[in-house]
């Protein structure tokens, strides 16, 4: 029995169908999979926790891979799947959840405590709809793990992965780039899905730095002046900055980009991250008895 012909019983035996609500495609590629699985670089000392197994076809490769594997899964239907799927296996946990209103830190804290796990990986095929939130929710919380390993939309793939100032830079891309380190994995067509969804999936691996890629004096202004920066993507970042209400006036925002030696007209999407960290390094030292404007 292939994949297809696997999920096909699946759904048939629970009278199960994708939830559109929840983004549900189930994924039918085997190499695709395999991919996945690889480019994870999962071993057998390794605790995965996977975001969203839906019908449980790519925890099945994890499970053969990894020390152990933690499912979150929203949907209770697939809970129920899981849970007959693998029940004779002992190395998954199930948590039925929203990934985002879980304490995944004291869960990797308790994990290592009590088992001997060498890495923390994650591996998730997210729902499109809310691929960012849950994105910038495991590289926010700062998490205590090797590598984030995801498939998404290829679109909002090319931004996370992109070198800042690169034609596929977004706001999103300097938070990316200043936590970790992206690469492309493979794209996933849409013919490797049921339902087939509407657009390219690509799978890409975020791996923490160490130490952010910049030094900044305080990072609530330098992720400000970004988000600023992006929300008038038409304008030049001098008028985005004005509009925004980060400079005061014309006079003031073309002297403080001078200062760092940026033009006028530069736009959000061309500075560096270098150029980022010193506009708001200088922009703190400037303000810095009353950043409230950007904090």
């Amino acid at each position: 029995m292939n994949i297809l012909e696997e999920t096909e019983y699946i759904l048939k035996k629970y009278k199960v169908k994708a939830n559109k609500n929840l983004g549900q495609n189930f994924l039918i590629d085997e190499q695709a999979i395999k991919d996945i699985v690889d480019g994870a670089n999962i071993d057998s000392d390794d605790l995965v926790i996977e975001i969203g197994p839906g019908l449980g076809t790519l925890t099945s490769f994890l499970l053969e891979k990894a020390k152990k594997v933690i499912c979150i899964e929203l949907d209770k239907k697939m809970i129920k799947i899981l849970n007959d799927r693998f029940i004779a296996y002992n190395n998954i946990e199930l948590i039925n959840a929203d990934v985002l209103r879980i304490d995944l830190k004291e869960i990797i804290k308790q994990e290592k405590e009590n088992n001997e796990i060498k890495n923390v990986k994650i591996v998730a095929n997210l729902p499109y709809y809310i691929t960012t939130p849950i994105i910038m929710k495991l590289i926010e919380d700062k998490l205590d793990v090797d590598s984030i390993t995801v498939m998404i939309q290829k679109e909002v793939a090319q931004r996370l992965i992109e070198i800042p100032s690169g034609k596929n830079t977004g706001a999103i891309t300097y938070t990316i780039f200043y936590y970790c380190e992206g690469k492309k994995i493979r794209d996933v067509e849409k013919t490797s899905f049921i339902p087939m969804p509407e657009v390219t999936s690509q799978v890409i691996n975020l791996k923490p730095r160490k130490e952010p890629f910049v030094k900044v004096d305080n990072e609530k202004v330098f992720f400000n002046i970004i988000k600023s920066g992006f929300l008038q993507r038409r304008k030049t970042l001098l008028n985005a900055l004005i509009n925004s209400g980060v400079f005061l006036n014309k006079e003031e925002g073309i002297l403080i980009l001078k200062q760092i030696g940026l033009n006028e007209n530069i736009r959000a999407e061309n500075l560096r991250i270098e150029d980022y960290a010193n506009l708001a390094n200088l922009f703190f030292k400037k303000y810095s008895k009353k950043p409230e404007n950007v904090v």
